[in-house]
């Protein structure tokens, strides 16, 4: 399974963390990094999303419906197991039921907050600082061999505004 871990784009102040909404920046990041993956995965012949899980607060829920718009999923949903406080271990539970859903995703993409994106991916990955910590908007594809810690490649890292491939 090819799995993108992809942060929030740049959002604004609100009264609570979790109504903060994205702004005209992170809109347009979201949608240039939306079709810099798609040329990405045609240029190596991998797989687009089709299935999509992401954090239920507010610029987590844009983010993903501005993804979402770019790629014909196979399914879109939150999971508390990608809010900001959630652990590794909570992510790699919801990661492992996407795993063994009976529509099994291709090319899943998980959309969370920091610290946790760059934490699953080292995770995932069995290494400390690989990629870059993720910015508004940065995200990081890798292929897994199973949904368990230690069991991921690294493809590549794109961050705005270019989204240039890394690696």
């Amino acid at each position: 399974m090819l799995i993108t871990i992809w942060r929030h784009g740049e959002a604004g102040p609100a009264k609570r963390d979790h109504l903060r909404t994205l702004t005209r920046r992170g809109q347009v990041d979201i949608g240039i990094g939306a079709e810099r993956l798609r040329n990405i995965c045609q240029e190596r012949q991998r797989p687009l999303p089709d299935q999509l899980l992401y954090s239920p607060w507010q610029r987590t829920a844009q983010t993903a419906e501005l993804i979402a718009e770019s790629f014909e999923l196979a399914s879109s949903s939150s999971s508390e197991a990608l809010l900001s406080d959630a652990t590794v271990h909570e992510a790699e539970t919801a990661l492992q039921q996407a795993w063994e859903s009976q529509q099994r995703a291709a090319h899943l993409v998980l959309v969370s907050h920091q610290p946790l994106v760059s934490l699953l991916a080292d995770a995932l990955l069995g290494t400390v600082a690989e990629v870059p910590p993720l910015p508004p908007g940065g995200l990081v594809s890798l292929q897994l061999t199973a949904p368990a810690l230690y069991c991921g490649e690294l493809l590549w890292w794109a961050f705005p505004p270019h989204y240039e491939s890394q690696r």
